[in-house]
C-alpha cells in the first residue's frame, strides 16, 4: 500500500514538473513570435500617440483621455478618483483578476486562495484605470503612433472589456492612490489568459506589432526595443 502511494506521488510530482517545464517553454518561445510586424508606419501629423507601460510584471495600455475618436471622461469620471483632478491627458487601463486587484495592494498581501483562483480561471474580473498629466518613455513605456482608424479599433476593444461597455460599473471604495479606479470587467482571468495577454490583445486589435501569445510584459516589450 505504502509503495503504492509513493508511486502515486511521483507520478503526480512529475506530472507537476513536466507541465511546468512544457508551460515556461512555451511562454519563452511563443512570446518572441511577432504578429503585425509589416504594419505600415503613420506619419505623426496622422497619428494618435499610445502607449504601453509596465510596473515590471503589469502592462497597461496607455491612451488620451479625449480625441475627436473618443472622450473617455464620459465613462471614466475623474469624480471616482480621490483627488477628483481633471487636468489629465491620458488614461491608463489595464485588464486583470479582481481578487487579486483588490485584495492585494502588495505581493505581501497575497493569499494563497486568491492565487489558485487566478491561476485557474475560477474568479471575476476588473479594469484598473489610471489618470496620467505626462508619461516619459523610456524601458517600461513605449510611445506607439496608431492610425485614427487602428485607435478606434483599440478604442472598441478597451470598450468591450468592461462589464457593460456603455455604462462601465465603478466598483466603489477601491484604488491604490489617488488618480485611479476599478470597474467591472468580463472574463477570468488564468494561467493562460494574463494581464498581459489582455494588453497583447489590444495591441493586435489596434493592428500593431504584438507577441503571437504572451503572459508576461516582457513578451510584449520585447517587440518593442
Amino acid at each position: 500500500m505504502l509503495k503504492k502511494s509513493f508511486k502515486i506521488l511521483g507520478w503526480t510530482l512529475f506530472g507537476i514538473f513536466s507541465f511546468l517545464a512544457l508551460y515556461i517553454s512555451s511562454v519563452l518561445i511563443i512570446s518572441k513570435i511577432t504578429v503585425n510586424s509589416d504594419i505600415a508606419k503613420v506619419e505623426e501629423q496622422d497619428a494618435i500617440p499610445i502607449y504601453i507601460l509596465s510596473n515590471g510584471v503589469h502592462t497597461d495600455i496607455v491612451v488620451p483621455v479625449k480625441n475627436e475618436i473618443k472622450d473617455w471622461r464620459n465613462e471614466i469620471q475623474f469624480n471616482q478618483t480621490q483627488s477628483k483632478d481633471s487636468v489629465m491627458n491620458y488614461i491608463a487601463f489595464g485588464w486583470g483578476d479582481k481578487g487579486f486587484y483588490l485584495e492585494t495592494p502588495e505581493w505581501s498581501d497575497l493569499k494563497a486562495s486568491t492565487a489558485f483562483k487566478a491561476a485557474f480561471g475560477i474568479s471575476s474580473s476588473a479594469v484598473h484605470a489610471t489618470f496620467f498629466k505626462n508619461l516619459r518613455e523610456g524601458d517600461d513605456c513605449k510611445r506607439i503612433l496608431v492610425s485614427k482608424e487602428n485607435y478606434q479599433n483599440l478604442v472598441n476593444y478597451i470598450s468591450n472589456s468592461f462589464s457593460d461597455p456603455i455604462h462601465p460599473q465603478w466598483i466603489e471604495g477601491h484604488s491604490y492612490g489617488k488618480k485611479d479606479a476599478f470597474y467591472e470587467a468580463k472574463g477570468s482571468y488564468s494561467l493562460f489568459y494574463t494581464c498581459n495577454t489582455w494588453a497583447n490583445n489590444a495591441l493586435k486589435a489596434a493592428n500593431q506589432k504584438a507577441s503571437l501569445w504572451t503572459v508576461y510584459d516582457k513578451g510584449i516589450f520585447c517587440h518593442y526595443k
